[in-house]
């Protein structure tokens, strides 16, 4: 991977930053205002004009700042030249089921992969203002102002937080039991559907740890820099690095890493529930 200065990372974090912002103004705009919403396929896996528009926002930045760039976003897929070595993985609209429903847990995650490494990563939750920034050694922080992870080290005193897949309905890999057992041996396990907030929750300390399947690229890069800049630490399940297209995350503020991954990997089948 070739060697990017402080500035050169300040700059690519403006611009996630503008497109961010820009897609924010647009899912406000929507609010309440919805006309349709469409599925994609699985039940629950919902699409709106505001999502299109949002992408649409944010792709106009990208290309008109960083053209030679790759793009992954949510709605378009994959674009631009497949052999650079930047790729921005998008999702304008995360938490677009909350949205549908006017329920305001939702945000704009823009990050970019450098070689394959999460470097920068900007999450705007409008409905709260909350802008969350990290670029790799540069901090992180919430509407501008530092942030770092909890000091909690005791598992029993943690608040945690997962989500639950689209296709949980047609696979018993659906984190049920996971969310049972956790809930058994925490202060409580929450859901809030837009896994971008859950990882900025865990960064600015409200939120102890979090794991979730089932999730793309653009769900998560963003969260990984920021959450990984304040303190925090990132891996698969069982504690090796993360592989950002495994579709599963470990995150933590890396004093409870370890037992949380032990659980996991420990869990008994939902079956074994009475």
């Amino acid at each position: 991977m070739s060697q990017h200065t402080p500035q050169q990372l300040q700059i690519f974090l403006d611009i996630a930053t503008e497109a961010s912002m820009a897609a924010g103004a647009i899912l406000k705009n929507y609010w309440g205002k919805l006309e349709a919403v469409e599925e994609k396929g699985r039940p629950g896996d919902l699409v709106t004009a505001a999502d299109k528009d949002a992408e649409a926002a944010i792709l106009e930045v990208l290309q008109r700042h960083v053209p030679q760039h790759s793009i992954l976003a949510e709605e378009s897929g994959q674009l631009g030249d497949n052999q650079s070595e930047y790729l921005w993985a998008i999702d304008p609209l995360d938490g677009t089921t909350n949205y549908a429903h006017q329920y305001p847990v939702a945000a704009v995650s823009v990050g970019l992969l450098i070689s394959g490494i999460p470097q920068v990563g900007v999450i705007y939750n409008p409905f709260r203002d909350e802008l969350f920034r990290a670029a790799r050694g540069l901090g992180a922080t919430r509407n501008r102002r530092p942030i770092e992870v909890s000091q909690t080290s005791d598992l029993s005193k943690t608040l945690l937080v997962t989500g639950f897949a689209y296709d949980r309905r047609e696979t018993s890999d659906n984190n049920y039991a996971e969310f049972c057992h956790l809930t058994h041996l925490t202060q409580g396990v929450r859901r809030s559907g837009a896994a971008s907030l859950d990882l900025a929750d865990v960064a600015c300390g409200r939120l102890d740890g979090y794991w979730e399947r089932g999730l793309s690229p653009w769900d998560i890069v963003a969260g990984v820099v920021l959450l990984e800049e304040a303190g925090g630490k990132v891996t698969a399940y069982d504690g090796s690095p993360l592989k950002i297209d495994s579709g599963r995350i470990l995150a933590t503020n890396g004093q409870i890493h370890d037992h949380l991954s032990t659980e996991l990997l420990q869990v008994p089948p939902l079956s074994s529930w009475k």
